[in-house]
């Protein structure tokens, strides 16, 4: 399966539900009531009509589920849900969806010991204390790999042998 098929997985589906609903319900409205109360717009051909009506509503169609998105994402990479959803929500022009795919965190990875998930950035599990990144062994700070030196206390990293061929 795609990555985007997966990423779609995670908008909830009453999200989806709610996005229907509202798709059909405002788009009806408009093609039966307000369209034919229209001077302008009463006198365009139906299969116009019907167009404007249903293609305008596939905005407020997508949006509800980019905000569902949101909630289900931000859920995921447990941050805080109701927060991110209530921005995205209330500030307009879909800024909030964007400052929410700009300032998101990371995918939480699993534990290789203990298989919790656990947030990027620790050094070690905070479920079995399986280490989880190298470190310096004079200051103990993480440290990449390839690293030969510490960037904290200026250490030599010790050298690990080549694997033989």
């Amino acid at each position: 399966m795609s990555r985007f098929v997966n990423e779609l997985k995670v908008i909830p589906p009453t999200a989806r539900t709610i996005a229907a609903i509202l798709y059909f319900g405002v788009a009806t409205a408009i093609f039966f009531f307000a369209l034919p109360t229209d001077p302008d717009m009463s006198k365009w051909p139906r299969i116009g009509q019907f167009a404007f009506s249903y293609g305008i509503m596939l905005f407020l169609f997508f949006y509800v589920l980019l905000i569902g998105y949101v909630f289900g994402d931000a859920k995921r990479r447990h941050m805080r849900y109701v927060m991110w959803t209530w921005l995205a929500v209330l500030i307009p022009n879909a800024i909030g969806i964007i400052l929410y795919l700009i300032l998101r965190d990371p995918l939480p990875k699993p534990c290789p010991n203990c298989s919790q998930l656990l947030k990027s950035g620790y050094t070690f599990c905070p479920h079995c204390g399986v280490p989880l990144q190298p470190t310096c062994p004079n200051c103990g700070r993480p440290v990449d790999p390839s690293w030969s030196h510490c960037s904290g206390c200026g250490a030599a990293m010790p050298v690990k042998p080549a694997p033989a061929a």
